[in-house]
């Protein structure tokens, strides 16, 4: 392996450039996972195109900034052996530039094709093509690999499950049934007060980690206090329904369980963005290879989380429409049930640092949904092209993530 000439090629202004490349992966990433946070609620028409952009880039940036820290530790610290890059940090450096690049060129193409892949898959398959082409098939950590590749078989087949059985149960209990819209009025505003009391169990203790020391038992208060409010006002909106039809009612339940999947997207999503930044700011700033508790600067945080952001709001309807419209028809009764089963099993894994696909997460749902309703209107052709988009992605990034890197390196001896 040849040695590269130290770092001090990288100035503080380029520590500016990398910043770029993480803003550029980050809005590409918005624009392509936007379909796992609001797709759904625009394609069963709960909210606007406009009013899911508003509430997603505000859940989004929040999910980031308070919880995005777990997966961007893990991205960074286990994915490659730090010792092998002990005495070299400049090429994990190199290396990582390279992930960023090869992120954002395979997630703007998909976008470009309307194709929700996984930024998870696309990051992780970058890392490991740099890192056969640096130092070989033994530098990378195939065991932690190794599970994340479980996880992302085992996400759809688990938010499926649990988006069929939901969908089941409100057809067969609530639509279907000569007594469902007697028992629709009676749950749907504790029904609203249960998702954000779920809600609020996940990310509370996190966020109250986030806040400074001696703040905890007045912000516990005051937390406990928003997430009791949040309940009221689900009650106050479903009190005065009696006059809306039955699916006017899950259409405005489904605003909030939209929120929750916006928020539990940016706590996974943004550690995809911005973990190489992170790496390549640490080397910059010590010299040396970052291994445990790393600190992931603020400003990095809020890079990523205002790139999602920014990625949504300018090219996130293409995907959008694949999820909301084209891949199966849904009724809010339907995205509901899509949305809590995709909030809650990416929101657990952000709280164990696992970076998960919420993609997968979220296309598993619709079909479950499907499933439970008319498997005769799912869109096979349209779900066979994603799953072969999801089967491509880590040979894909992981060839391109090592041509690039060995360009870089040539023009950096």
């Amino acid at each position: 392996m040849g040695e590269l000439q130290g770092i001090d090629w990288l100035a503080w202004g380029q520590i500016g450039s990398v910043g770029l490349l993480g803003f550029w992966l980050a809005m590409n990433l918005g624009a392509n996972d936007v379909a796992n946070s609001v797709g759904t609620s625009v394609g069963t028409k709960a909210l606007s195109v406009g009013q899911a952009l508003v509430l997603a880039g505000i859940l989004e940036f929040l999910g980031a900034v308070f919880f995005g820290d777990r997966v961007i530790q893990t991205l960074a610290t286990q994915i490659v052996n730090a010792e092998t890059f002990a005495t070299q940090p400049q090429i994990l450096l190199l290396g990582m530039i390279a992930v960023l690049i090869t992120g954002a060129i395979w997630l703007q193409l998909a976008t470009h094709w309307g194709f929700p892949v996984s930024s998870s898959q696309a990051v992780v398959g970058s890392i490991a093509g740099f890192t056969l082409a640096a130092a070989g098939f033994w530098a990378v950590n195939w065991q932690s690999i190794g599970i994340i590749s479980a996880l992302w078989l085992v996400t759809p087949l688990l938010s499926g499950v649990v988006a069929w059985f939901f969908q089941s149960i409100i057809r067969w209990g609530i639509l279907a049934n000569p007594q469902g819209w007697g028992r629709l009025q009676e749950w749907l505003p504790w029904l609203s007060w249960a998702i954000a009391a779920i809600f609020g169990g996940i990310v509370l203790p996190v966020i109250l980690s986030h806040l400074p020391t001696g703040w905890g038992g007045v912000t516990a208060q005051g937390f406990l206090g928003i997430w009791i409010g949040l309940g009221a006002i689900g009650i106050f909106l479903f009190s005065n329904g009696a006059k809306m039809g039955i699916e006017s009612q899950f259409s405005r339940l489904q605003i909030l369980s939209a929120g929750f999947v916006a928020f539990a997207h940016g706590a996974n999503d943004v550690g995809n963005a911005i973990a190489p930044v992170v790496i390549i700011t640490y080397i910059f700033q010590t010299g040396a290879v970052p291994t445990e508790n790393l600190d992931i600067p603020l400003p990095v945080i809020l890079l990523g989380g205002g790139g999602i952001v920014t990625g949504l709001a300018l090219w996130g309807q293409a995907v959008m429409r694949t999820i909301g419209n084209n891949l199966t028809p849904l009724l809010p009764s339907g995205g509901l049930g899509a949305e809590l089963a995709t909030a809650t099993t990416v929101l657990f894994a952000s709280r164990l640092g696992l970076p998960v696909s919420t993609s997968h997460a979220l296309v598993g749902a619709v079909l479950g949904t499907g499933l439970g309703k008319d498997r005769s209107k799912i869109n096979w052709e349209i779900a066979k092209n994603i799953m072969l988009t999801w089967i491509v992605t880590i040979p894909l990034t992981t060839g391109l993530s090592a041509l690039i890197f060995l360009i870089l390196r040539f023009f950096y001896r």
